[in-house]
């Protein structure tokens, strides 16, 4: 190869080295955008296969949370139990059927008894027709025991209904009057005012106003300080409820 070179002229040499180094760049280059290429698709893979998650939606089935507190205020024609010039109210939207309900019910009468006369319990329906369809007119039951016997007779009503049903869905209708006579009311014309279907609308604006609080299941409550609204979602046990209670006090 060195003869070779010795026999050539000298501008061809140099003409054969150009080309040659020209090759050697090219080969070069080659291995470099290969390199780079490859190394690309690499980077992408990896970044789509670690994408975060955290902004994806929410889970279907979970309702969204309301924005704003829709509250009326609490009347004197309410069903309030305990000092109506408390310091805190907690307004109860219930349904009469619901199994957690009947046990927040037991909590809530803790409460009164435990807070009296710094708390008192505004009771308001919220039958959930689609799981409960008995519990709308057992709410009518209610108020037709109101209409008769005052506020005492609602709650006397409410906490002995609470006290026999199997929750549910499970109270027979028949017991309806029955629990009327139990706590004194003349039996005749609780029948007949329920019968009447007289408290229907007032039950079914009861829910929308529910839904409107905030409200996407039961028990649902609002612990109420003057300008304070806390939201109480469920059952919640006594000391959670307790702990609320006392940090708006």
């Amino acid at each position: 190869m060195k003869n070779f070179f010795e026999n050539v002229p000298s501008r061809v040499a140099f003409l054969l080295g150009l080309l040659g180094a020209i090759a050697v760049a090219a080969v070069v280059g080659f291995v470099v955008l290969l390199v780079v290429v490859l190394g690309d698709g690499s980077s992408a893979k990896t970044a789509k296969t670690t994408t975060p998650t955290a902004a994806a939606p929410a889970a279907a089935g979970q309702p969204s949370a309301p924005t704003a507190i829709t509250l009326a205020d609490v009347s004197k024609d309410e069903h309030l139990r305990g000092d109506k010039n408390a310091d805190v109210t907690i307004v109860e939207f219930s349904d009469l059927e619901c199994p957690f309900c009947k046990q927040f019910h037991g909590t809530l009468q803790q409460v009164m008894a435990d807070y009296d006369g710094q708390v008192n319990w505004v009771y308001r329906h919220f039958p959930l027709a689609s799981l409960h369809p008995k519990a709308a007119k057992e709410a009518e039951a209610t108020e037709c025991a109101a209409e008769l016997g005052g506020n005492d007779a609602f709650w006397k009503y409410v906490d002995r209904l609470f006290e026999i049903t199997p929750a549910n869905n499970g109270l027979d209708p028949a017991q309806l009057p029955e629990i009327a006579a139990y706590i004194g009311l003349d039996k005749t014309k609780f029948q007949s005012c329920l019968d009447s279907g007289k408290y229907t609308a007032a039950i079914n604006d009861a829910v929308t106003a529910a839904t409107a609080a905030g409200g996407r299941g039961t028990p649902y409550s609002i612990i109420v300080a003057g300008d304070q609204k806390v939201p109480v979602s469920g059952a919640v046990p006594y000391a959670q409820l307790k702990q609320m209670i006392d940090s708006v006090l």
